[in-house]
């Protein structure tokens, strides 16, 4: 244990060191330079090595994909469009693209809703009991998904008729006399997508909790004291007058969640496996490139993927500039 912490140790702090170091030999090549030459390759010198690294660890796999998308399961052949042929008339896999879909309808409106209910809810407690409320639902988020889903393990957890129940939900039902229900195994109305669905939601509702707080508390105080003055209730005063001015930050968090929604794998993968008609676009590449070895197959589904979250990346992009334009 020692050793692993003292490696942790020495892989930061060599980390941050060797960041420091280069940036300083950036710094000096740059002023050793003259006149203009200096103001124009200064910034290049700071914004080289996160170009580099965006360079190689992100176009370059993008590019190396999407040209493997047309090759054989052991990218030795170009199959042409073969691939997503196979893959967009496959029973199974629109059946994961529906899941996808629930997942992209449900979880990010959810985590919004929840972490603006939150939100506001703990901005009228006092400072100190705020501070404790938002703490223990900030929590989750420094969760890992794997960490998360092993948690909720002790909720939905199944074990056979007769044998003392561990999960908290049969343990519930047999107070009641009802039979245990293998709760990730019931695909009843897509029921147990919806219970992965909620350790998602527990983790991203703090991040949302937090953003939306600090808009609220942006909103401009004579706002409010206006629509008061004028007889609004605190019902009308919230959706006439707050969400409209926090709105641009709702839409941050909602786009930021559905990308993040869209790559979803960790629960699914540890909780399932994608068994029970759960399974989702990022679980069945996994399975498909390690397990059933297709990488044209499995390259295919990644640039499915891709296109999809290309709109939404744009939709950002324009959604913060516009938002910098109207400040």
């Amino acid at each position: 244990m020692a050793i692993k912490i003292l490696n942790a140790v020495i892989a930061i702090l060599g980390g941050i060191g060797g960041a420091i170091i280069i940036f300083w030999i950036l710094n000096k090549l740059a002023e050793s330079l003259k006149g203009r030459w200096e103001d124009r390759v200064k910034p290049w010198m700071f914004a080289g090595p996160a170009i580099l690294a965006i360079a190689v660890y992100l176009i370059y796999p993008a590019i190396v994909t999407i040209q493997y998308s047309f090759a054989n399961e052991d990218s030795t052949a170009y199959v042409g469009f073969k691939n997503y042929v196979d893959v967009l008339t496959d029973k199974t896999f629109l059946q994961v693209l529906f899941n996808n879909v629930l997942w992209i309808v449900i979880v990010p409106a959810l985590t919004v809703v929840l972490g603006l209910g939150v939100a506001v809810l703990a901005d009228r407690l006092r400072p100190r009991g705020e501070k404790t409320a938002k703490t223990f639902i900030f929590l989750p988020m420094a969760i890992s998904m794997v960490g998360a889903a092993t948690i909720w393990r002790t909720i939905y957890d199944y074990q056979p008729q007769g044998t003392p129940q561990t999960g908290v939900l049969n343990a519930f039902l047999g107070l009641f006399n009802k039979d245990p229900v293998y709760w990730y195994g019931t695909d009843t109305l897509h029921l147990n997508s919806l219970l992965l669905m909620i350790i998602l939601i527990w983790t991203q509702v703090g991040y949302s909790m937090v953003l939306l707080s600090a808009a609220i508390k942006g909103v401009p105080e004579d706002t409010v004291e206006a629509g008061r003055i004028d007889g609004a209730g605190e019902r009308r005063i919230f959706f006439s007058i707050i969400i409209p001015q926090i709105w641009p930050t709702v839409i941050t968090v909602f786009i930021t969640v559905l990308i993040g929604v869209m790559k979803v794998f960790d629960v699914v993968y540890v909780t399932t496996n994608g068994a029970y008609n759960t399974d989702v676009i990022a679980r069945r590449f996994y399975d498909e490139l390690y397990t059933q070895g297709n990488n044209g197959y499995a390259a295919a589904i990644v640039v499915i993927l891709l296109i999809a979250v290309i709109p939404i990346l744009i939709y950002q992009v324009r959604h913060f500039r516009a938002e910098e334009a109207a400040r």
